[in-house]
């Protein structure tokens, strides 16, 4: 008898930064990424022994060459896709600094919260939608 196929789960920590006018900073997976071409909040693996808050940071810096200064829990939640969950521990960025730029060649933009679901979002990112028009 075989064992069951254990299912990959993969813990990421995303950011959701607003400007001034109060839009939301999107990024396009790259191409040869897991669900490539679709927008999504910026954000990445959490690495064992980091928070989620270290691993937002850090990721923060490695893709949009920003410091994160302030962050405070947004949401959490498990999307299931076929081949993996992913644990979306979500972060509402409110102080940063320098300016976002795709460092990693991905595309970037700002799209006002009651547009993003219209954006191209991964499945997986539609409730962060949510909880962010909920929020406020």
């Amino acid at each position: 008898m075989s064992k069951p196929e254990k299912s990959l789960s993969v813990n990421v920590a995303a950011g959701v930064l607003q400007d001034t006018r109060g839009q939301v900073l999107i990024s396009q997976r790259l191409p040869g990424t897991h669900q490539a071409g679709a927008w999504e909040f910026p954000g990445g693996k959490i690495k064992v022994g980091e928070t989620p808050l270290t691993a937002l940071t850090r990721e923060l810096a490695e893709e949009l060459g920003i410091v994160v200064r302030t962050a405070a829990p947004l949401t959490r939640f498990t999307h299931r896709y076929a081949d993996r969950s992913v644990v979306l521990d979500v972060w509402r960025v409110t102080e940063y600094d320098g300016m976002p730029r795709g460092l990693e060649g991905q595309p970037i933009r700002w799209a006002v919260p009651e547009s993003l679901l219209e954006q191209g979002l991964l499945l997986a990112d539609r409730p962060i939608v949510d909880a962010l028009l909920r929020s406020g």
